[in-house]
């Protein structure tokens, strides 16, 4: 038996390059796919607060007994990207006036996404009567989407609204501005 006990000194130079270097290659790797990740998360987001808000605005109509409008923010027709905000619109103009109660209120996407709308009924402002119904009875579609990236099916989101004013949401149906 030998009385002589090893000391580990630790790893060598030579050692450490090899293991930052392969590393280096996984995280490149892993980046991009990790991107498309996030991206598709965040218009899963975007997408479901909207489906809340529409929800909400519904809700509130019913148990208040008033009209409930969403109104965007900013001035570019069919633009969402600004944010929007939920209020009581006590004579049905579709504007937040000093009579009006303001609900709740989203801010603007980030940068690199759009909400924009069809052509038909919410180009403004959506809105609910007391009934629960959408004050257009034509509905229209949200298009959600993600527009620096490629265009890939998985990088939209069309959330559309019936005529009873139901939201419903699809992926990848919707051709991004």
């Amino acid at each position: 038996m030998s009385d002589k006990q090893t000391k580990s000194r630790g790893f060598t130079l030579i050692e450490l390059i090899i293991t930052i270097s392969i590393a280096g290659i996984l995280v490149s790797i892993a980046i991009p796919s990790f991107s498309s990740i996030i991206r598709s998360t965040r218009l899963t987001t975007y997408a479901n607060e909207l489906v809340a808000s529409l929800s909400l605005a519904r809700s509130e109509a019913v148990k208040r007994g008033v009209q409930i409008s969403i109104r965007r923010k900013g001035s570019t027709s069919q633009n969402w990207d600004s944010g929007w905000y939920i209020f009581t619109d006590l004579n049905g103009d579709g504007a937040l006036d000093a009579a009006d109660t303001l609900l709740k209120t989203y801010p603007a996407l980030t940068s690199g996404f759009t909400l924009r709308t069809g052509t038909a009924g919410y180009q403004t402002f959506a809105a609910y009567l007391p009934s629960g119904l959408s004050l257009n009875s034509s509905g229209d579609t949200f298009k959600l989407c993600a527009s620096s990236a490629s265009a890939s099916a998985s990088n939209s989101r069309a959330i559309t609204i019936n005529a009873l004013g139901r939201p419903r949401t699809s992926e990848g149906a919707t051709a991004c501005p």
